[in-house]
């Protein structure tokens, strides 16, 4: 039976795949927990007609995307924090501070996900902080002062 998956079933088929399987694989577990539909030719004209739509809503993401990572490039975000006398921090600073700062600051919502940060930061000082998103790379500046 030809079915088309509408979420990834291990080892099986992926989203929007259309696949042949057995009967009693597809009557008894893919249809009942809505993994499948039957792959009727309404059901694949509407499937390639989604495709279509997916892909248009990709590149404006893209688009969007590389526009804010554009940006991106020329915001500076301050952190103040508690210092001892040479300079450094009593708590370090993570992704998700540098999240939440650049929220309050600039109001730009970013996925801590995408930081780069290879430790946490631990001294006062300016700092070059990489973001990734896919396959594009940017960075901004990050200010660490004492209080």
């Amino acid at each position: 039976m030809k079915v088309i998956f509408l979420k990834d079933v291990p080892r099986v088929g992926k989203r929007h795949d259309i696949k042949d399987v057995n009967d009693g694989y597809a009557m008894n577990f893919l249809l009942p927990n809505k993994l499948a539909v039957m792959a009727t030719p309404k059901a694949i004209a509407e499937l390639e007609l989604r495709k279509k739509e997916i892909l248009v809503e990709r590149e404006v993401q893209e688009d969007l995307l590389m526009k804010n990572l554009e940006e991106l490039k020329d915001k500076i975000i301050t952190i103040k924090g508690k210092t001892n006398d040479i300079g450094h921090l009593f708590s370090a600073i993570h992704a998700r501070d540098i999240v939440s700062a650049m929220k309050e600051q600039n109001h730009a919502d970013i996925n801590e996900a995408f930081i780069m940060l290879e430790k946490p930061i631990k001294e006062t000082g300016e700092f070059e902080i990489p973001v990734k998103v896919n396959n594009k790379k940017s960075s901004f500046k990050l200010i660490v002062e004492g209080e």
